[in-house]
């Protein structure tokens, strides 16, 4: 009775919990962890965090399952743990997640499991927000819910409004998709379009809330980024690269897993929409020509 009015509680919190033993065996998985994750709970409970099934990254990329856990340190020596990680949805995008893991004690003070709290850090009401104005203005882009290339062009004439009159320096990144064509021809266009939302849901999550992510047409995208110095626009750039290429799907036996080359560069005083779209384009090539999977910048 009283467990019950225990698991009725966790299963009415917004944020993800779930609980497991020493063996890091999954043993309670809320509906805030389902609704984070895509998991459900019938899928997880009795399979191991070991096992991977989130894969948390940290922002390198590094898979924190098989180097540091925070719940393995828990676990280890009983002192709660806290880090900002990225965790693997169920359809394959990355989702920024603020981490928080306690020890669980039996009554003589034996550590036998932990409990871990997660939950959504990306800007998710900020988000849905910007997804309802897009919708009510038509700028929405139907497929992986962005914005669209007419939103992505007006909101650049702004940027470029603000820097002339204000001058606040703005910058953009051009992402395109390495070698898409195989996926369509291999898997089919389903597969193809369920690629596009994966990568577009990593790019869109992991993006501050007041900046901007369009797609810009097939398989390329470009994100306008506000107050940004040379340095930052990389490190973003660098940040999608690595999580869409830890970003991935199932596919039968197959694991379905791209990546993305991208040009970056910063508006300058001098600059039409024409002059700062060629550059960054040119950019995006250099990464193509160089061998994919990297970021160009000027």
């Amino acid at each position: 009775m009283e467990f019950e009015l225990y698991k009725n509680l966790l299963d009415n919190l917004y944020d993800g919990v779930y609980f497991v033993d020493t063996e890091r065996r999954i043993t309670y998985w809320n509906k805030g962890a389902e609704q984070i994750s895509g998991f459900t709970s019938s899928e997880v409970v009795g399979t191991r965090c070991a096992d991977n099934l989130l894969m948390h990254v940290d922002d390198q990329g590094n898979m924190l399952c098989k180097e540091s856990c925070p719940l393995v340190k828990t676990i280890a020596d009983g002192i709660p743990q806290r880090a900002e990680v990225y965790l693997h949805h169920k359809d394959g995008h990355r989702i920024p997640a603020l981490v928080t893991v306690t020890p669980i004690q039996d009554v003589q003070g034996n550590i036998v499991g932990a409990v871990e709290i997660f939950s959504d850090n990306s800007s998710h009401i900020a988000a849905l927000q910007r997804i309802r104005d897009l919708e009510k203005i038509a700028y929405l882009d139907p497929l992986t819910e962005l914005a669209n290339r007419r939103f992505t062009e007006i909101n650049l004439r702004a940027r470029f409004d603000e820097m002339w009159r204000y001058g606040w320096p703005f910058g953009i990144v051009l992402i395109d998709i390495d070698h898409f064509k195989n996926v369509n021809d291999l898997y089919g266009r389903e597969i193809g379009d369920k690629t596009l939302k994966m990568v577009a849901q990593t790019l869109a999550k992991n993006l501050r809330s007041f900046d901007v992510i369009g797609r810009w047409g097939g398989e390329e995208f470009l994100a306008i980024i506000m107050n940004a110095r040379k340095d930052y626009l990389k490190s973003i750039a660098n940040r999608f690269r690595v999580l869409v290429e830890q970003s991935s799907f199932s596919v039968g036996k197959d694991i379905v897993q791209v990546t993305i080359s991208l040009g970056t560069t910063l508006a300058r005083a001098d600059d039409t929409t024409a002059d700062l779209l060629k550059r960054v384009d040119t950019l995006m090539y250099q990464s193509k020509s160089g061998g994919r999977n990297r970021v160009s910048t000027d």
